[in-house]
């Protein structure tokens, strides 16, 4: 039996749950959202073992109405992998019990706040405020306006002089670069010879310096350099092999024998980062013709042959993130041809986190 435009009655109830399920589908980010501002993830953390209900509810201090609407949303929870259920054995009395319990999974891990492994809360934080979240409702308007960025159209001015006025958002935006910066410490232990060799190298764009006091602590011998705007490094001070620089990456880049760009070329259209890398360019040293400079470049390439399904769906969920304040995500053959128009003609890929890949380019 046929319904709408022809498609049978299976198909279109395929379509409804597809439909449904994204537009659902919000609930996943606000429960995620839910479970940091609770702080869960610590309250396991700090118990020491896998947590029963009615151990997490009396931390909580939730009413006993409300006891039930937490075990549903700890289980969906823990469906879609943030927490696993097991069993623990329970002391009642004079009676041993046995009692399903949640425990922490990899990806709660990395919600623990104030321990010194990574991090990953304030970015959600950041990324869920309601300031910043409540500007994706008018996509359909941003779409209408010929010039300006979304966040233009809704905080009445650009993302990044809004956050200057904003000292929480700042601080929180902060964080959770610093925070994402913390799992490059794991992803430097496959990856110590790229810095091998080096003896300076800048991180460009290096904000904070979060990223460049891991790999400086890592690589003692190796002068590592933050250059970002003035504005931002002028209160900060360097220590042992590490420094900071104001200035401008469109105008010149200190020199160095490698130059890191994490994170940093995405943000910028095709024109704008073929200026800045032909600036690290110029920046690159070379010092002898056994020991040539290059370029370190962390950034999302977008590979459907290649990838995973999960992985390629974050690539263009960050691929849009990025169009609304007018970047990108790029596929090799994109990133391929602003490496050309910048004169740099020697490239290799290499993975480097589940969504980052690590890009080494030699002048």
């Amino acid at each position: 039996m046929a319904s709408n435009n022809g498609r049978s009655a299976s198909e279109s109830f395929k379509a409804q749950a597809l439909v449904y399920r994204h537009m659902f589908s919000i609930l996943d980010p606000m429960c995620l959202k839910w479970i940091i501002d609770s702080r869960i993830p610590n309250i396991i953390h700090d118990h020491g073992k896998p947590i029963t209900l009615s151990e997490l509810v009396s931390v909580l201090k939730i009413p006993s109405t409300k006891v039930h609407r937490i075990d549903v949303f700890m289980r969906y929870m823990a469906y879609i992998g943030y927490f696993d259920i097991t069993k623990v054995r329970i002391h009642d009395g004079n009676e041993e019990k046995e009692k399903e319990a949640f425990a922490l999974t990899a990806a709660s891990e990395l919600l623990i706040k104030g321990t010194e492994n990574p991090c990953i809360s304030p970015l959600v934080e950041f990324v869920m405020d309601p300031v910043i979240s409540d500007s994706f409702n008018y996509l359909n308007k941003w779409f209408s306006d010929e010039d300006r960025r979304l966040y233009e159209i809704t905080l009445g001015k650009p993302l990044w002089e809004f956050l200057d006025k904003n000292p929480r958002l700042l601080g929180l935006f902060n964080d959770a670069m610093a925070g994402d910066s913390q799992m490059i410490k794991l992803a430097l232990k496959d990856h110590n010879m790229v810095f091998e060799g080096l003896e300076t190298i800048v991180d460009v764009g290096g904000g904070i310096g979060t990223t460049a006091q891991i790999i400086s602590e890592k690589f003692p011998a190796l002068k590592c350099i933050v250059f970002d705007l003035p504005m931002v490094v002028e209160s900060l001070k360097g220590c042992n092999n590490l420094s900071f620089v104001g200035g401008d990456m469109f105008e010149s880049i200190p020199k160095a024998d490698a130059i890191l760009l994490k994170l940093v070329l995405h943000n910028w259209s095709d024109d704008n980062c073929i200026k800045i890398l032909k600036n690290c360019k110029d920046a690159v040293k070379v010092s002898s013709k056994d020991k040539k400079g290059k370029i370190i470049i962390l950034e999302t390439v977008i590979n459907e042959e290649q990838d995973e399904p999960e992985i390629t769906r974050l690539k263009f969920l960050m691929s849009i993130n990025m169009q609304i304040i007018h970047g990108k995500e790029r596929t090799k053959e994109e990133w391929e041809n602003i490496f050309y128009e910048a004169g740099l003609y020697n490239y290799k890929i290499f993975p480097f986190t589940g969504y980052l890949s690590l890009i080494e380019v030699y002048p």
